[in-house]
């Protein structure tokens, strides 16, 4: 594979990246899985912070409409035309299953029209490897915190395309918790980047909130019962009629989970004897969150990387690059390739390999 990989890098393959896994169509061109040479994102956020939080249906029929248009805009920013590119790489997994389906069946048409080779990539893999997008530095192996909306895992990434759950979460995610939190104090959704900005005016040691484990699993991540200390003190605080300081309830939560993540990311890393730390996922956009993890690294003497927010979000580079390095490995994907919503981390299904 390294000699493959190597030939790869030096053609600069040119690999264009398709997301459609939840609410941002997406298309990017990646050079050799490191250079971005464009990154079109459409957001349907404002379409769905009405109902407070993604209806499949819209997302689907809003896929439909605009991935043309980003696909063209994708090219046209990169100044390239489908002739130049190497691969076609698609998130096929986890995800929605409709908003899947979108991107996986223009993948096909596009790969059966032009003939360029198609590949299935994993969404939390490619949330991975947007950390190779602006960092040249970095390699395998690290470990891998991956936090967003619907995943929290503990990755360790032991080669290009080889992953190892080391925890992950029992029931809510990270980034639902901040959603379901945020909509109880009445911020509204999105919930994580209104939570981060409305704790910047709170105190977050004025109310304790539990922190999450799981008895015989330490890495593992719990964030129900959190979820649940919040809506108790919600209650109780209208019970009393006493005065709710949303600030001070969003620090305090965000300080809980912040720790927790911190605490079982940079555990792991120790317990494995990893010299290299990455963030990635919406999640990773927290500001508290990646002040934590590199100060924890610091202390440690470990390497941090984290990816800028934009390639945090959902977004068709970390697709592209994600890609690259099972197109380097020789691996592809057929005209059956399908969408799968439950796809797990590290499987090779809808690849040939």
């Amino acid at each position: 594979m390294k000699d493959l990989e190597t030939e790869l890098m030096a053609d600069g393959k040119l690999i264009l990246g398709i997301e459609s896994s939840c609410d941002e169509t997406a298309a990017a061109v990646v050079r050799a899985g490191r250079e971005v040479l464009s990154n079109v994102i459409y957001s349907q956020i404002d379409l769905h912070t009405v109902y407070g939080g993604v209806v499949p249906e819209i997302a689907s029929r809003k896929h439909i409409e605009k991935i043309n248009q980003v696909i063209k805009k994708a090219l046209s920013d990169a100044k390239v035309s489908l002739h130049d590119i190497d691969c076609i790489a698609v998130t096929y997994g986890p995800g929605l299953v409709g908003a899947l389906l979108v991107g996986v069946a223009e993948a096909k048409a596009i790969s059966l029209a032009s003939g360029i080779p198609l590949v299935g990539v994993h969404h939390i893999e490619g949330h991975i490897c947007a950390n190779y997008l602006e960092h040249p530095d970095l390699e395998p192996p690290f470990v891998c915190l991956v936090a967003s909306g619907g995943h929290s895992h503990l990755v360790h990434v032991k080669g290009y395309g080889e992953y190892e759950i080391i925890a992950r979460t029992r029931d809510d995610a990270a980034g639902e918790a901040f959603d379901k939190v945020a909509r109880a104090i009445g911020l509204g959704y999105p919930g994580g980047p209104k939570i981060d900005a409305a704790a910047k005016s709170g105190d977050p040691d004025s109310i304790v909130f539990p922190l999450g484990k799981v008895a015989g699993s330490p890495l593992d991540f719990s964030f129900s019962g959190l979820k649940s200390a919040v809506l108790n003190y919600l209650n109780g605080c209208r019970m009393k009629g006493e005065e709710i300081n949303v600030n001070n309830v969003a620090a305090s939560f965000q300080k809980a989970v912040v720790t927790v993540l911190t605490e079982h990311t940079v555990g792991a890393a120790s317990q494995l004897g990893a010299g290299t730390v990455a963030l990635a996922g919406g999640v990773a956009s927290n500001t508290a969150l990646r002040e934590s993890i590199r100060n924890e690294c610091e202390k440690k003497g470990m390497r941090f990387f984290v990816p800028s927010p934009v390639y945090c979000t959902d977004n068709a580079a970390m697709i592209a690059a994600a890609g690259y390095y099972e197109f380097a490995a020789g691996h592809r994907s057929g005209y059956d390739l399908n969408a799968v919503p439950g796809l797990e981390i590290g499987s090779r299904a809808g690849l040939i390999c």
